[in-house]
């Protein structure tokens, strides 16, 4: 297993991992018009929209990849990554219940994880921290929710592969999510501990 790095090496913000992140934020709205538009009368482009899903999680591997192997962890890259992450994830859920690929209740599942974590940064904010930094665990949860979204919408694709691409994304969906929850609770340990060093440093000193 790879040990990440997570210091800052660079205060450039025009990298290889950052334009990346950058690109997989662009991703976003044209991912959510590509898989939305046939809702409203339009048509599909269920390819186009597993395209764009697919470069979006090659990108996210690579973004971190090239970061540490070429010494370009920046502040602004620890901070796009995870925007990204978020919103790639947010969108997908959106665009496949909307679409009936996805049961309400996955969706729901998994943005309940996202107000617990948005729960807990008043707490940290109050204290003097912003968010904390994505760990290994929460970047391997949204890995699996990456490969399973594109195989997800490949399964509902009129097509020999469709069956076996479903039974294989609704076993990345729950492992995903369990490791996506796993990793939230993670962060909230890590989150207690550090408000309560903060509010014991407050109290001590004079």
């Amino acid at each position: 297993m790879e040990v990440q790095e997570t210091r800052v090496q660079t205060d450039r913000v025009l990298t290889i991992p950052n334009l990346l992140s950058m690109g997989r934020l662009v991703g976003v709205p044209l991912f959510l018009w590509l898989i939305l538009w046939p809702a409203f009368g339009g048509p599909k482009n269920d390819g186009w929209a597993l395209l764009i899903l697919a470069l979006s999680g090659v990108s996210d591997y690579l973004d971190g990849k090239l970061a540490r192997r070429w010494g370009q962890i920046s502040r602004v890259g620890q901070l796009l990554d995870p925007l990204a992450d978020r919103l790639y994830v947010l969108s997908t859920l959106v665009g496949l219940t909307w679409r009936e690929f996805l049961p309400w209740w996955v969706t729901a599942i998994l943005l309940a994880r996202e107000v617990f974590i948005a729960s807990l940064l008043p707490m940290l904010n109050r204290h003097g921290y912003g968010p904390l930094q994505t760990s290994f665990l929460g970047k391997a949860a949204t890995f699996n929710l990456m490969y399973a979204f594109p195989l997800l919408l490949l399964g509902g694709i009129d097509s020999w592969i469709a069956r076996p691409a479903e039974v294989v994304s609704w076993a990345f969906i729950w492992w995903g999510t369990t490791l996506y929850w796993w990793s939230a609770i993670l962060y909230a340990v890590q989150a207690r501990q550090i408000i309560k060093r903060a509010a014991a440093g407050s109290t001590s000193t004079p």
